[in-house]
């Protein structure tokens, strides 16, 4: 955006000087002016007027208007384009979603797992300048989605999560070394694992918390989520015997959860319901601002310099006039 502004403004106070000097030109106009009687007017109502007559304050004139030129002059007009140039910073953020069969529980609805899913569509959808990646993990683990950003496949990589994918169980240790290893690489300057369980850590051969401490090494800040109601549910499960039910209990191992966050600087969080679990989502997003940075870049010219060539021409037309053609009119 460009402006017109004054490297000296206060000098523009000046113009306000032209007025008493148009004023003492007007009352020195009047002094010069003789009175004398005649008897009769008759002779000079005939009289021709010629243009030095008429253009005998033109001289004046050009000298009020040079004055106000360099005034203007003086205070340095500018103009001042302005441009802001923003760098916006994402964040590489990998999240590590349990699909083992306890995830099928439905004291969320409808489920635990399609309850974290439909949570976690949302936060993708608002994370618009980071690469997001998705890693599953039961009894083994594997990379869903790599980091990315085209959230679009993101998206359509999470809606095919099921349960069945892979053999059950639930390896916390090897789904969090498993999502290490997607940012360990990564150059962005904050790295965010969210790994949500309903369980305790009964499978894979890496600890969780030996998974925590490379976390830990590279950087990596992980925020833990505990899902499940307090108390006991059911889940509906398919199993080579066919459709079971089976009894889920809201407990699991939180001290573990509670350690993995502390080591690497994160937090732990407990979803009871659809709504605890969209809240959790709702402050992870807000502790995990990207990083905007905005340059302001300012391009100032130079404005004075055809108002200077221009009172220099009046003041020199001036002398001209006064000193040729209107130069026997006072």
């Amino acid at each position: 955006m460009m402006d017109v502004v004054y490297a000296n403004p206060g000098y523009l106070l000046l113009l306000l000087l032209l007025i008493p000097l148009i004023g003492w030109y007007i009352f020195k106009l009047r002094k010069m002016q003789a009175t004398f009687k005649m008897p009769s007017t008759f002779a000079l109502a005939k009289a021709p007027a010629t243009a030095r007559v008429y253009l005998r304050h033109f001289p004046f004139l050009l000298r009020i208007i040079a004055i106000a030129l360099v005034i203007v002059v003086l205070a340095r007009p500018q103009s001042v384009n302005s441009s802001d140039v923003s760098n916006s910073e994402g964040i590489d953020i990998v999240m590590a979603l349990d699909i083992s069969g306890t995830m099928m529980a439905q004291d969320f609805s409808p489920t635990r797992l399609e309850a974290a899913k439909k949570v976690a569509a949302e936060f993708i959808n608002d994370r618009k300048n980071d690469k997001i990646g998705l890693v599953i993990f039961g009894g083994e683990s594997f990379t869903q989605c790599p980091l990315t950003t085209d959230h679009r496949v993101l998206l359509n990589l999470l809606s095919e999560v099921k349960f069945g994918m892979i053999e059950d169980g639930t390896a916390i240790g090897l789904g969090l070394a498993n999502s290490v290893n997607r940012l360990k690489d990564s150059k962005s300057k904050s790295r965010v694992i969210i790994l949500l369980t309903d369980g305790s850590n009964n499978a894979g051969q890496i600890a969780p918390l030996t998974a925590a401490e490379l976390a830990a090494s590279y950087g990596i800040r992980v925020y833990t989520i505990g899902i499940g109601s307090r108390g006991t549910s059911t889940a509906r499960i398919m199993t080579p015997y066919g459709m079971q039910t089976m009894n889920v209990s809201g407990d699991f191992d939180e001290r573990t959860l509670t350690e993995i966050a502390g080591i690497t600087e994160g937090k732990y969080f407990r979803a009871t319901d659809n709504t605890s679990l969209k809240e959790i989502y709702d402050d992870i997003n807000e502790m995990e601002k990207y990083h905007i940075s905005v340059n302001t870049v300012t391009k100032r010219k130079e404005l004075y310099m055809p108002f200077a060539v221009l009172a220099l021409a009046l003041i020199g037309f001036e002398l001209i006039l006064r000193r040729t053609w209107l130069r026997n009119i006072p």
